[in-house]
């Protein structure tokens, strides 16, 4: 009898680690297929692109923010919204937000300023977007192009959505981050992330 219990428990224990890692497979196909997934092949035109923060030097954007920040001005040059949103606040001590910093970058650009509109709320993801769907509600936007590193895409679209943004992914084409080793790292990161957000809705 004892080994009877034992042996329905260890199968217990199993097919929870089956289920467990049959989770975090699908979760991590759904990762990568979002990432491959640039919703501006099927979406003509957004009220506004929203731009993910990233680090910022003393007002100078780092590679991965300044690939962001290209990609958003694309999408402005080629028609697909008329206006531009950074967001981002700042870390301890610094001299300026991520947002504002943004938004000087893309006016040094040659993005028209009255385009561009700074949102400098927030020390996570969650909470940035959170705080420009009220930027959206007061100023009666609707739909919007997020962009961001491309394994950010399935998070940060569940997000929005989730805050009743009508939003859509457009990764950056040139991340910093080349190397694969590098963009695997962010693959596995950003799949135990997406299930913390659907865990705990932050």
């Amino acid at each position: 009898m004892r080994f009877v219990r034992r042996h329905r428990v260890l199968a217990a224990l199993l097919g929870v680690a089956i289920g467990l890692l049959g989770l975090l497979v699908a979760t991590g196909v759904a990762v990568w297929r979002a990432a491959h997934n640039d919703e501006a092949s099927v979406v003509d035109r957004v009220d506004a692109v929203l731009v993910l923060g990233a680090a910022q030097y003393g007002g100078t954007p780092s590679p991965v923010f300044r690939g962001r920040l290209d990609h958003a001005a694309l999408l402005y040059r080629q028609d697909f919204s008329e206006r531009i949103v950074v967001l981002g606040a700042g870390q301890p001590g610094d001299d300026t937000t991520e947002a504002e910093a943004g938004v000087r970058y893309l006016a040094d650009e040659g993005i028209p300023p009255e385009v561009l509109t700074p949102s400098p709320f927030g020390a996570t993801t969650y909470e940035s977007l959170r705080a420009v769907a009220g930027y959206m509600q007061e100023e009666q936007l609707e739909s919007v192009f997020l962009v961001s590193d491309p394994w950010h895409n399935l998070r940060i679209r569940r997000m929005a959505r989730d805050l009743g943004i009508e939003a859509y992914v457009s990764a950056t084409f040139h991340s910093a981050a080349e190397s694969r080793g590098t963009r695997a790292i962010g693959y596995v990161r950003e799949t135990f992330a997406y299930l913390a957000y659907r865990a705990l809705g932050r």
